[in-house]
């Protein structure tokens, strides 16, 4: 789903125009994103947890040239965990749209 398809989803559900949900969407992702880069945790139950974590510098490989070893310096992520409830309905959908497949590898 993008950005366009959640406001038109969005807009459909609530019978609103698409020019009023969308200053809405704009906030909130901007919201998350100012909350993150100030080193804050957004949590949202049953939905998820939206956190900054540490990845520690650490030495990495060149693919195509495997002896030249590069310095991968220490950085920020954001990251994204699931709730409880996206992980239930998340399966739901998996179960009963897979019934009776089997696991792609």
């Amino acid at each position: 789903m993008t950005k366009a398809g959640l406001i038109n989803l969005i807009a459909e559900k609530v019978a609103l125009k698409k020019k009023d949900i969308a200053p809405v969407i704009n906030v909130v992702f901007e919201s998350i994103s100012e909350a993150l880069a100030n080193g804050e945790k957004c949590t949202f139950v049953d939905f998820g947890v939206f956190e900054v974590r540490h990845r520690a510098a650490r030495e990495g490989r060149n693919p195509q040239n495997p002896k030249v070893i590069v310095k991968i310096p220490a950085k920020k992520v954001p990251v994204f965990r699931p709730g409880k409830g996206l992980k239930e309905k998340v399966q739901a959908s998996v179960q009963k749209k897979g019934a009776g497949k089997k696991p792609r590898k």
